[in-house]
């Protein structure tokens, strides 16, 4: 190798340890003792081993409240929301009628709006509809679709050749008949990869149910977590936080070790059409 390859490969793996050592650190430190993780030293290395933080977290009402309550925003809008996605995709890329470019160019548009711009008409909207006892706000604009879903699995439409829909048209097919038969199965691959970067998004989301969700009852896992961080911080229980942290990050980690290679090969093929 090279002088200028071995330098590239050094500030690599620096940049790796500097992303991977705060989760390596965050994992240790649920399983240490009060004293160890207050001694001012850092460690990785528990001593001794404390092991009952997970079972204490799954104990609590809340915490598993909190899962729950996750679970029941990603199921409708994953599934809905995907389904809308999918089909709006399918239709930039393979339909033609009077607008298409302009409406898609306004529709990415909306990807480059904060959500601080939006978030208080938001809130105002949704408390003149009363949803802010429930978990529509989450719900609800989720099932309408997701820009980026639609644009990535549009670029992956337009390597299907429209010769197939043409050969159903003339088989008496209609356009959903076309959508449902041929390029859904066609796109699956895409469409998971993309609902599993959705479901990561939904599931760490903090800023919006910590502004639409007035019930504690309602709060998902990670308003939960962030209490459980003001109150067990004040009796400088952090392993249990920790600990907390720990279970959240698994479905997510599970998901991105199982398909992280059709996810990157999705998103490159996606990038180049």
């Amino acid at each position: 190798m090279r002088a200028s390859d071995w330098v590239v490969f050094v500030l690599l793996v620096l940049g790796a340890l500097t992303m991977v050592f705060p989760l390596v650190y965050m994992i240790a430190t649920s399983f240490m003792t009060k004293n160890q993780i207050l001694s001012g030293s850092l460690t990785v290395i528990p001593n001794p081993p404390v092991f009952g933080k997970y079972s204490e977290v799954l104990k609590k009402g809340e915490f598993l409240r909190g899962i729950l309550n996750s679970v029941k925003v990603e199921i409708p809008v994953l599934l809905i929301g995907g389904f809308t996605s999918s089909l709006a995709a399918f239709a930039f890329a393979k339909m033609n009628f009077r607008g298409k470019t302009t409406f898609f160019l306004m529709l990415l548009a909306t990807i480059m709006i904060p959500f601080a711009v939006v978030m208080i008409p938001q809130y105002v909207m949704f408390t003149k509809l009363r949803w802010t006892n429930s978990l529509l706000p989450l719900i609800i604009p989720g099932c309408f679709g997701n820009v980026s879903m639609i644009f990535f699995l549009r670029q992956n439409l337009y390597s299907i050749p429209t010769e197939l829909m043409e050969a159903a048209k003339l088989d008496g097919l209609g356009y959903f008949g076309i959508y449902s038969r041929i390029f859904l199965p066609l796109m699956k691959g895409a469409l998971g990869t993309q609902l599993m970067l959705w479901f990561m998004g939904i599931w760490n989301d903090y800023l919006a149910p910590t502004i639409f969700l007035r019930s504690e009852k309602l709060w998902t896992l990670q308003v939960v977590i962030r209490s459980f961080n003001s109150y067990y911080a004040i009796q400088s229980d952090y392993a249990l936080i920790m600990a907390a942290s720990v279970i959240a990050m698994i479905p997510t980690l599970v998901l991105f070790f199982m398909f992280q290679k059709v996810i990157i090969q999705s998103i490159a093929i996606s990038g180049i059409k």
